[in-house]
């Protein structure tokens, strides 16, 4: 099951390196839209690295645990993946009011696009990184509990 736990980690890890990676190239950190207007994100900076980090942190952690086979190690990723999943909540909470509205010059009152760069999210990369997410939390417990035998 800690294999199982490190495929759906990794496979969770790209989808979120393809959303961060949108969210930069579409304006992110307060940059431009690229198309000179400037972005107005609602995700904010600290929650969306913190995920990140952290989520990485406890998949080296993982690794580890895997490696050494001792057992705090896998309760310390799960530790860890405990604030990934709030802050993971978090700005699913955030994002979701920005995929439902309408955005640009006649919605925000502005003379030039404000279009979040998470509005660029693609919906099923979305759905199927929380899914997979859940999926990890949820074989990491199973491991650190000993519930699947070596």
């Amino acid at each position: 099951m800690g294999i199982a736990a490190l495929i759906a980690w990794v496979v969770t890890a790209l989808g979120g390196f393809y959303l961060l990676g949108t969210w930069i190239a579409k304006g992110g950190k307060g940059g431009k839209d690229g198309t000179g207007g400037r972005t107005a994100s609602r995700l904010p900076v600290p929650v969306l690295f913190g995920h990140f980090l952290l989520a990485a942190a406890g998949l080296v952690v993982w690794i580890v645990y895997l490696l050494t086979d001792r057992d705090v190690l896998a309760w310390v990723a799960f530790g860890l993946l405990v604030p990934v999943a709030l802050l993971g909540f978090t700005m699913l909470a955030r994002w979701l009011p920005v995929r439902r509205t309408a955005t640009g010059p006649a919605a925000t009152g502005t003379t030039g696009p404000a279009v979040p760069p998470e509005r660029h999210f693609p919906v099923p990369v979305v759905v199927l990184h929380g899914l997979l997410a859940v999926a990890t939390v949820v074989l990491v417990l199973l491991t650190a509990l000993g519930v699947a035998g070596d």
